[in-house]
């Protein structure tokens, strides 16, 4: 006979897509193991592309740890998202340096250009922006990134010129 007390405790998750077999060797590897719920949570947003609550309070539950924790975590740290994005997240620098040197300028730009407000995703699925307190570079500023690539020295038609290259790629 066949313990099969993991598979009934998995979850249905509100989002249908996320299937949790691909992290459940994930969590067995890191349960018990202190200080490794940021690791949890990076490769959950890995798989998933984004952490809902549904995840999270399972995340929580298999870990061990307290929700509240794990959510304090998720929301300290702008790595990570609570809601889907786009195939390419553009994080757009609001700290000192680049507010002084047009930050908004460059958040307009992209709004613009996009046709979306922050948190949404374009229409074609490629893209969404989210404003952070910081990515630190300020000698570059006004900044943004787009996946691991830094952007700086903007302007509104930079952007565009950026966001029209990166269409183009995706479009080859």
């Amino acid at each position: 006979m066949e313990c099969k007390c993991q598979t009934e405790m998995i979850p249905k998750f509100a989002d249908a897509a996320i299937d949790i077999s691909p992290l459940l060797p994930v969590l067995e590897a890191y349960s018990g193991v202190q200080g490794s719920l940021i690791t949890v949570l990076q490769k959950a947003q890995e798989l998933y592309g984004y952490l809902p609550a549904d995840l999270l309070a399972y995340i929580a539950r298999r870990l061990g740890v307290a929700p509240a924790k794990v959510m304090g975590v998720v929301s300290f740290y702008t790595q990570f998202r609570t809601k889907p994005a786009g195939k390419h997240l553009i994080l757009i620098c609001q700290g000192t340096a680049c507010h002084v040197n047009g930050s908004a300028e460059i958040e307009r730009a992209v709004r613009e250009y996009l046709g979306v407000e922050e948190g949404e995703i374009s229409k074609d699925g490629l893209f969404s922006y989210n404003n952070v307190a910081c990515l630190g570079c300020c000698s570059l500023s006004p900044v943004m990134m787009i996946g691991d690539k830094t952007y700086g020295a903007l302007t509104g038609k930079s952007v565009a010129k950026i966001l029209k290259e990166i269409e183009k790629e995706e479009a080859e």
